[in-house]
């Protein structure tokens, strides 16, 4: 059993569980996820780790209440425990000295932006990050983003902070007016395609980080299979991360909405 040591809640839907498993504290590496199970009885479900304290045993996870699981695992309190937790999973993101990197962040996808941004920034890189929301309250982490930043942007699509407009308007200013060397997006799949798209436009190299069904997190089930550079893979075992400009989104997306 996997005890749940804090609780924060970001918004009405939106928490962070600061959860006791000390093997993946000390293993995970940013860009890592897990596999999740509330109960015996519970659906699996996939997230990345958005911090980790090896000294206190814990790795922090940012839970979106969507549906049945999600809200079970997010009413959960401090002093009880999930009931499995699998992992650290998938491939880990390259982090190495690049110039100028631009992480752009939507909704909760900043969770798993959040360390890469450590990690990039102690790489060595000048690192400006764009998070982007609907609206102020869906903006999170900004105070922990912006330790381990050189400029923080914000966007939101009211303009109840920062400044009005989507990432990709952020991102389009950056790339007009100085040297990019290297986008990191993590976030909505429609936000990452245009994202990629906007980027391919400036030929500036992009990662994107890929949120598909997952069920078993060891390549076997098939659930997460999307295709990049006109070849199959396996989101679990070959990514989550790829290649943003060869990652066929309508077909991923497409897909995403097949239990609808």
């Amino acid at each position: 059993m996997f005890e749940i040591k804090n609780k924060e809640h970001f918004s009405e839907n939106v928490v962070r569980l600061d959860v006791y498993a000390p093997e993946i504290a000390r293993s995970r590496k940013p860009g890592h996820f897990v596999i999740v199970r509330s109960n015996p009885d519970g659906e699996r479900i996939p997230l990345t780790i958005a911090d980790a304290d090896v000294k206190a045993g814990t790795i922090a996870l940012v839970v979106q209440a969507v549906g049945e699981s999600t809200r079970r695992i997010c009413g959960l309190e401090p002093g009880q425990s999930l009931a499995d937790i699998v992992g650290p999973l998938g491939r880990p993101t390259e982090i190495f000295n690049s110039g100028t990197v631009v992480c752009c962040g939507g909704g909760v996808g900043v969770a798993p932006l959040s360390p890469i941004i450590k990690a990039m920034k102690e790489a060595g890189n000048t690192v400006i990050s764009i998070l982007a929301a609907r609206n102020k309250d869906l903006i999170i982490l900004e105070k922990q983003v912006r330790e381990h930043s050189d400029e923080v942007i914000i966007m939101t699509d009211d303009g109840s902070a920062g400044k009005k407009g989507l990432v990709t308007d952020g991102l389009r200013e950056l790339l007009d007016s100085r040297k990019i060397d290297r986008v990191v997006t993590i976030g909505p799949a429609i936000m990452m395609k245009f994202v990629a798209a906007l980027t391919k436009e400036y030929n500036v190299p992009t990662i994107c980080s890929l949120n598909t069904i997952m069920v078993d997190g060891t390549g076997m089930c098939g659930a997460c299979r999307v295709t990049v550079d006109g070849k199959k893979r396996f989101v679990c075992v070959d990514g989550p991360e790829f290649d943003a400009h060869q990652v066929n989104f309508d077909e991923m997306m497409m897909r995403m909405r097949a239990y609808n």
